[in-house]
């Protein structure tokens, strides 16, 4: 779909960038008119991880003139195979913050401003609304419909991807045009139906892949060159190294994005309407309190065995969240006693704890914030 472009240019490029985006200015469609309009964007990346460090680093490398990044996250070493922004060195330091010092030194051209905070209903419009485009580099339900929402009701372009092992998929969305992604997915899959990267596995170069997918469409978006990908998602098989398109409509009944849309407004709580538990939670403080007076709990780390082998919380007890997936893991489980579940970041222990307490283990919370959370203390 052929459509205006996003962002007027008005900045003029200096000596020095004209040389060092001459490459791209040659190109007839995009010109030193197209180039004056990256400078001129305003891109805000949710998510740094593995979609978000390869696209990060081609929208600054482009000319893009500000970078936005939200992201609360540090380094783990598991990323470094596949979020290319980050060494060893960075292992444990914010990502956000890594991310802004490695593009200042390469991409001098660029202003990138950070967001060291999870996204939620009280902050994203507030974000969103000083950037041209967005960026969905997320890997979790509840923050991409979060993502679409405040895109939709501010409507702002998108560009969204997902990768899983061998396979990813890309699109943008941009309710002015097309659908948008509850026309798409109108309800959240079960909790734990759909295995997350430190489950399923992913080949680093997938994301490289489905990262400049979504950096191509944001290119065209804010020159206004070629054709946006609106109404088509685009999956990628890696191991057969085959694009499908497949069509994807505007639904006349979209909840959002309709007419007569019957959501005005961002949700109270996209944990609660994907499904995720809440109110059966235990902070990092509580659980050390816990410890500490030696009180009668089992605690369960639900991450792969090689998150536990590089870190892991004092008595701590490995059940890989596969195991409670499968129902394999509650023969393993004392109906005696509280029982404590954490992972990484609190999305797989809260997947976990919904499948437990449907089995009747009541007498169960998980950590919040996951041992992320725990060794900020």
């Amino acid at each position: 779909m052929k459509v205006p472009p996003l962002v007027n240019p008005g900045l003029v490029l200096s000596a020095d960038e004209q040389r060092h985006f001459s490459r791209q200015i040659v190109i007839p469609e995009l010109s030193l008119d197209g180039q004056s309009r990256l400078k001129h964007a305003r891109v805000l990346c949710v998510g740094a991880g593995g979609l978000g460090s390869p696209a990060l680093l081609y929208l600054a490398a482009a000319g893009v003139g500000t970078l936005g990044i939200v992201d609360f996250d540090t380094v783990d070493e598991s990323n470094l195979h596949r979020q290319i922004l980050f060494g060893k060195l960075d292992i444990g330091k914010k990502k956000a913050e890594v991310a802004q010092h490695k593009i200042n030194q390469a991409y001098p051209f660029v202003e990138v401003v950070t967001f060291i905070t999870r996204l939620d209903n009280s902050n994203a419009l507030e974000i969103f609304s000083d950037f041209d485009i967005i960026i969905d580099a997320t890997d979790n339900f509840a923050t991409r419909y979060l993502i679409n929402d405040v895109a939709v009701l501010l409507n702002k372009p998108y560009a969204w991807g997902s990768v899983n092992r061998f396979d990813g998929q890309a699109a943008i969305f941009w309710n002015t045009y097309g659908p948008c992604y509850r026309c798409v997915h109108p309800v959240p899959p079960a909790p734990g139906s759909v295995q997350n990267c430190a489950e399923a596995g992913v080949l680093g170069v997938t994301c490289a892949s489905i990262a400049s997918l979504q950096v191509n469409e944001v290119i065209k978006a804010i020159t206004g060159i070629g054709d946006l990908q609106i109404g088509k998602l685009l999956v990628f098989d890696s191991l057969e190294s085959n694009f499908t398109k497949v069509e994807i409509r505007k639904d006349p009944s979209c909840s959002l994005c309709s007419e007569n849309p019957t959501q005005t407004r961002l949700l109270d709580d996209y944990e609660v309407f994907c499904g995720n538990v809440r109110g059966a939670e235990i902070s990092a403080s509580e659980l050390q309190n816990k410890i500490s007076a030696a009180d009668d709990f089992i605690l369960i780390d639900v991450r792969e065995p090689e998150e536990f082998d590089h870190s892991r919380i004092p008595n701590s007890i490995l059940i890989p969240s596969g195991l409670f997936a499968d129902a394999s893991a509650l023969a393993q489980l004392p109906r005696n006693k509280e029982i404590i579940l954490h992972c990484h970041s609190g999305i797989r222990s809260a997947q976990c704890l919904e499948i437990i307490q449907k089995n009747g283990f009541t007498n169960s919370r998980h950590l919040r914030g996951g041992i992320v959370a725990w060794e900020k203390l």
